[in-house]
């Protein structure tokens, strides 16, 4: 709000002085992103009045409409101006590694891995972002990972996020009903805006619903599978578009995807219309066809990517300079 004021009070040409404790590249590059109608000027450290050191930042406000990226974004060109900064690839950097050998208990390997994860939000300051917001894509239920994980584990810094659970199973939407800070999106992640098919596995003698209530795909077609039981019709929409016209670059957004499969359609999304550099932190499931738990020796037939197709997923990401974990 006080970047905002500064912004619309001081006439184009002005300068402003800031004194900032501004700890890392990734904060000082988030308070000229609150700053976005001013251009850089210089720099200097001083002593604050405690002797403590700031960052004295002088800035010159621009002469071009500040809200003119905002609106290039949501007409389709932000992805002209997504470009990852090398501080952020520094973090990826500093992320733990990920798990090139395919785990064969892959259902025991999150309990391991949550403890090695190096959050961000123990690398870097968050301090000078405008919102701070959680996205759960295929959230399931709230106890799910909202409520277990996020609420519970994730370093938040202080902060208080405003959290969407995007959900299209529609045996889940009355667990969201009386969660305070909640919003619930019933509908399915996808890459464009369009009616789909939801896939639930059911048991093909009894007709009941399978362990993993709720593990259901969604496919723009409707097909004829043996071993799918149920194919309700659901809502899907464009997943990078509604990230662009609801969060910016000024906020902190963290993202958990767990999509059963259809990642692999809407990352390339994401990074076609540049919608990614709009995510600090990517929680990533991948899906594949994963060694069975019931059946040893025997391979899930439910999805066809393979271990070292999730890898080079993961791997390109960072690559790019996305810090994404693998979730499991």
């Amino acid at each position: 709000e006080f970047a905002a004021e500064v912004c619309r009070t001081l006439r184009p040409g002005g300068f402003a002085a800031v004194h900032a404790a501004v700890r890392d590249a990734y904060s000082f590059d988030s308070f000229l992103e609150l700053f976005n109608c001013f251009e850089l000027i210089r720099t200097r450290e001083i002593n604050s009045v405690d002797s403590s050191p700031v960052l004295e930042i002088l800035m010159k406000k621009k002469n071009k409409n500040p809200n003119f990226e905002i609106k290039t974004l949501i007409s389709g060109n932000f992805v002209k101006k997504c470009s990852v900064k090398g501080y952020k690839r520094e973090i990826v950097e500093n992320a733990e590694a990920l798990i090139e050998e395919e785990p064969l208990k892959p259902w025991i390997i999150l309990k391991k891995i949550v403890k090695n994860i190096k959050y961000l939000t123990s690398l870097v300051d968050i301090s000078f972002k405008n919102r701070y917001v959680y996205v759960d894509v295929g959230a399931r239920s709230y106890g799910s990972s909202i409520g277990s994980w996020f609420r519970k584990q994730y370093p938040k810094q202080n902060r208080t996020f405003e959290v969407y659970a995007i959900e299209a199973d529609k045996s889940f939407h009355e667990d969201y009903r009386e969660k305070r800070g909640v919003t619930l999106l019933p509908y399915a992640a996808w890459v464009r805006n369009e009616t789909l098919f939801f896939e639930i596995t059911r048991d093909p003698i009894k007709n009941v619903m399978m362990r993993g209530r709720g593990m259901g795909r969604i496919n723009p077609v409707q097909t004829s599978s043996s071993h799918m039981g149920d194919k309700d019709k659901i809502q899907g929409f464009d997943f990078a578009e509604w990230l662009m016209s609801t969060v910016t670059k000024r906020d902190f957004v963290v993202v958990k995807m767990d999509v059963e499969g259809t990642e692999f359609h809407l990352i390339p999304r994401l990074i076609q219309t540049g919608a990614i550099c709009l995510i600090d932190e990517l929680f990533l499931e991948c899906h594949y066809n994963r060694w069975q738990r019931c059946c040893p020796g025997q391979r899930s037939a439910k999805y066809h990517k393979t271990y070292s197709q999730c890898l080079d997923l993961f791997t390109s990401l960072r690559n790019y300079g996305v810090l994404v974990h693998q979730w499991w």
